[in-house]
């Protein structure tokens, strides 16, 4: 390799990876940058959002069967812009929009998380889904939406209480994390 070459390539390696070593491929150069996306936190709202997440997982802990925002919200004794509500679920728009379209779909029965759930959950999901993709048609998102949910602390869950975001009206990344 010419000279001011490899010294471009090791300027640019210790920018990327933090070390001078240079990749060996051009297949060792994608893997190692999809490392490093993956790694990175992604911007400084994501990172409030996951230090949010660390204080609930660790109140959690504490108790895991304490009130939620969501059974305000259930109870009515706190406001939202409910765009849906039957029997067993509720669906509203979130307070920080991550896209032009996005609410949260909650059971009326209070599951801390998705890794919580058990087989006789299973008509509670289906029907979870089911409406999400009904309010996604209804809110015009045609070209497609993204569900998302969130588990405990690793998974950036900041409410306690099983909820899905459906959140579209834009182009969505990939990796989403």
């Amino acid at each position: 390799m010419f000279p001011a070459l490899r010294l471009f390539y090791t300027g640019l390696a210790i920018k990327i990876w933090g070390s001078p070593r240079c990749p060996a491929s051009l297949a060792e150069l994608q893997t190692c940058d999809s490392q490093k996306r993956l790694s990175s936190s992604g911007g400084r709202g994501s990172n409030e959002e996951v230090q949010k997440a660390q204080r609930e997982a660790a109140r959690n802990r504490v108790s895991p069967t304490s009130p939620t925002i969501f059974s305000r919200i259930i109870d009515k004794t706190l406001p939202a812009d409910i765009i849906y509500e039957d029997e067993k679920c509720l669906a509203f728009r979130d307070v920080n929009p991550q896209a032009p379209v996005h609410f949260l779909v909650i059971p009326r029965i209070p599951i801390a998380r998705i890794s919580h759930v058990n087989a006789s959950d299973t008509e509670l999901l289906g029907h979870l889904l089911v409406t999400a993709n009904s309010l996604a048609h209804k809110e015009g998102l045609a070209d497609g939406y993204r569900l998302v949910i969130n588990d405990g602390r690793h998974g950036a869950q900041s409410v306690y209480h099983l909820h899905l975001h459906v959140i579209g009206g834009r182009q969505m990344g990939w990796p989403p994390g």
